[in-house]
């Protein structure tokens, strides 16, 4: 009932700012630099058993071995070739739906709306067989159209969830008076809500290019090849059959980390936005 002492509250407020915080971003950000500085450790360094020390000399020429050695620009441009359309069709084809299910009313909608959300709870890992054997039998195998065409399938419900619910929060008067107005349907989606599902449409391009771009798990199932593997999977064959060439991976691993960062940066505005949209009223 009583606030608390001024006293107390600066003292947590000074074991937060000096021991947790400091904590927290050590934990958040060791692993990134333990690949960073393997990413810069020369080869005779690993070969030695010096996993942990302090490199003998900087090697920033595993970066270019990356590119001179490996087929590193195949990978990324696969991951390019898979992710771009994944994003643009998983939104496009949630933002139809999510309409639908925001602004229509019909009986089956709240069960569609239910099976939109109950697959996202569903382990895809038990999915990995019969998804296989499906790209197997239509050919889709080891391509580009087969990992976009699934990525699109398994994103599709989260998407839809999350435009649906952004959807939902706008004002329906507008929506309204555009129908007193005659106006068409199509006209209302394209001309009134899309502008103001900018920001929804941003955060959700961010986040959707994020999972795509860093997925091992169906990059490894439906891909064997570098033809086709994005650099996800393409990282994990950098190794040769009996010497790992941890500081070629960790230096593979940085560049791929690169494209989503960029995104994040280029988008941040918008991305926080459409994160925060609503949250104050």
């Amino acid at each position: 009932m009583f606030p608390r002492p001024i006293q107390q509250r600066s003292r947590a407020a000074q074991w937060i700012y000096s021991i947790a915080l400091p904590l927290a971003l050590i934990l958040w950000l060791f692993p990134l630099l333990g690949v960073a500085v393997t990413s810069v450790r020369p080869a005779s360094d690993l070969a030695q058993g010096n996993y942990f020390g302090i490199p003998s000399y900087l090697a920033f020429e595993n970066y270019a071995d990356v590119f001179r050695n490996t087929p590193m620009l195949q990978y990324i441009r696969n991951s390019f070739i898979v992710t771009i359309p994944t994003v643009i069709g998983a939104v496009a084809l949630s933002l139809m739906t999510g309409f639908a299910l925001a602004v229509y009313r019909f009986k089956a909608n709240l069960l569609i709306f239910f099976m939109f959300v109950a697959g996202n709870f569903v382990p895809f890992q038990i999915l990995m067989v019969p998804v296989r054997d499906m790209t197997l039998n239509l050919g889709l195998y080891n391509t580009y159209a087969g990992l976009a065409l699934f990525h699109i399938a398994f994103q599709t419900g989260f998407c839809t969830l999350f435009m649906r619910n952004f959807i939902k929060a706008l004002p329906f008067e507008l929506i309204e008076a555009a129908r007193v107005e005659g106006v068409a349907e199509w006209r209302i989606f394209w001309f009134i809500v899309l502008p103001l599902m900018r920001p929804a449409i941003a955060a959700l391009s961010v986040l959707i290019f994020t999972f795509i771009w860093n997925d091992f798990f169906w990059a490894t199932v439906l891909t064997t090849s570098p033809d086709a593997q994005p650099i996800t999977a393409g990282l994990s064959s950098l190794n040769g059959q009996w010497v790992a060439a941890w500081n070629l991976v960790s230096a593979g691993s940085i560049l791929a980390a690169l494209p989503p960062v960029a995104m994040f940066f280029l988008m941040q505005k918008h991305f926080i936005a459409g994160l925060t949209l609503g949250a104050v009223k």
